[in-house]
């Protein structure tokens, strides 16, 4: 008698519970932005293409306890996010940490496009340091809200926070980014 009633909750629950989506479906629909994600916490685009393939085979393993399919994306996120922390915290360090290199001299005659080149990738480099630079959870949610363009409510399922706790963290980011990079003292 206990097993049948077993039985035949499990066909209830299976019957009203929406369908989770697939792994292949949350594969082509996430992936290139989940490596995008990645790649801006190691600065490796292999690294980043190895933690996302870890995150599906680790949210294959687990699907069967997600209970809203709409928090699928989500948990797939933090999984990349969590990923990318151990591989920094375990000294696969990305090559921005490297000892850096004396830049060469500039030849004589310089290519405007280069320069500018060249100019918009040093101040790509002052923001990336700017970003690392920040606590973890406004990191985070500054690169989910702004590099994702995923929105407040979209990161605080991500991240397990609350949606007000998400704006206050990009907010203090952006406060905190401003004030390093320049353009945020003299606002008052």
């Amino acid at each position: 008698m206990v097993g049948a009633g077993a039985g035949a909750a499990e066909v209830d629950a299976s019957t009203t519970a929406p369908a989770a989506p697939t792994v292949e479906r949350l594969f082509r629909d996430e992936g290139v932005a989940l490596v995008r994600l990645a790649r801006i916490f190691t600065d490796d685009r292999n690294a980043a293409e190895d933690l996302v393939q870890e995150a599906f085979i680790r949210f294959h393993r687990a699907r069967h306890r997600i209970r809203d399919p709409d928090a699928a994306a989500a948990y797939l996120r933090s999984i990349v996010l969590n990923l990318c922390r151990d591989h920094n915290r375990r000294g696969l360090m990305s090559r921005r940490h490297l000892v850096a290199r004396p830049a060469d001299p500039a030849p004589v005659a310089v290519d405007v496009q280069v320069l500018d080149r060249v100019t918009a990738s040093r101040d790509a480099q002052r923001v990336v340091a700017a970003l690392q630079a920040l606590p973890r959870r406004q990191r985070d949610c500054l690169v989910l809200r702004y590099h994702l363009d995923l929105s407040e409510r979209e990161i605080a399922r991500t991240l397990g926070i609350s949606h007000n706790t998400v704006k206050t963290h990009v907010r203090r980011a952006m406060d905190t980014l401003r004030q390093r990079l320049g353009g945020g003292d003299d606002d008052g």
